[in-house]
């Protein structure tokens, strides 16, 4: 497939799940695709081995997402190596369990600094490079709309910003067809809550389709938004969880 053909993305927290995923995803469509990682470089590099074998150029760079200026430059720096950026994925993220009476201050600045001001800081950056029709993207989550169970509300709530971070970026941005969206994946079977786990069944409980999905099936709504067909959706938080939440 070449309908990101030309295109350059970044990818962030790209060497595992559902970032690897979408970084390969992209480049089966055809874009050069940059990607940051925390720590496991090891795994960052496999996914780019992956991402060259396809005749795609990859670019593999070290960001703590909860580091402002570590994160700006690995945006620019991602701008740099292919002449511009047309494609941005917010995909790095924590998660976090635990009862309110029970958190840190260091807890809540961590899940805010990675899940909520990571994402404003990297389309802050990215916008610069961005030409116009240019795209972002970032990863939700179900829990952002409809909290389950007890002890993921600093969770739900740090995903549950990137709803109004979405719509008013794609107010700002409108004018230049940069659109803007958040896709909202349910259960998805990676190392961090796999299929197998222990508390697999009971999440399969609550969806109308009950199997946990597959990061490839989340690399490909997010394909989609990031393609011409994407063009005309903005501002829009779209679920992709199995219907857990209908």
């Amino acid at each position: 497939m070449t309908r990101l053909a030309s295109k350059r993305a970044l990818v962030t927290g790209g060497s595992r799940g559902i970032g690897a995923a979408t970084a390969l995803r992209l480049a089966q469509d055809g874009a050069d695709v940059a990607l940051t990682y925390e720590r496991a470089r090891d795994k960052a590099e496999a996914v780019a081995d992956q991402i060259r074998a396809l005749g795609r150029k990859a670019v593999v760079l070290q960001a703590d997402s909860a580091d402002p200026a570590a994160l700006t430059a690995a945006v620019d720096m991602a701008a740099a190596e292919r002449g511009g950026l047309d494609i941005l994925v917010n995909n790095a993220g924590i998660w976090h369990y635990g009862e309110v009476g029970s958190w840190s201050l260091d807890e809540i600045d961590k899940v805010i600094a990675v899940n909520v001001r990571a994402v404003i800081v990297a389309s802050q950056a990215a916008v610069k490079h961005l030409p116009d029709g240019g795209r972002i993207i970032t990863t939700g989550s179900c829990l952002a709309e409809r909290v389950v169970e007890p002890g993921i509300a600093l969770y739900a709530m740090s995903k549950a910003a990137l709803i109004g971070f979405t719509k008013g970026l794609a107010r700002d941005l409108g004018s230049r067809g940069i659109t803007v969206n958040v896709v909202h994946p349910g259960s998805t079977d990676t190392d961090m809550n796999p299929a197998d786990g222990d508390h697999a069944e009971a999440q399969r409980l609550r969806m109308a389709i009950p199997r946990f999905g597959k990061a490839e099936d989340i690399a490909g709504l997010i394909a989609y938004l990031a393609s011409e067909e994407g063009r005309f959706i903005t501002g829009a938080g779209i679920a992709i969880d199995g219907g857990v939440n209908t």
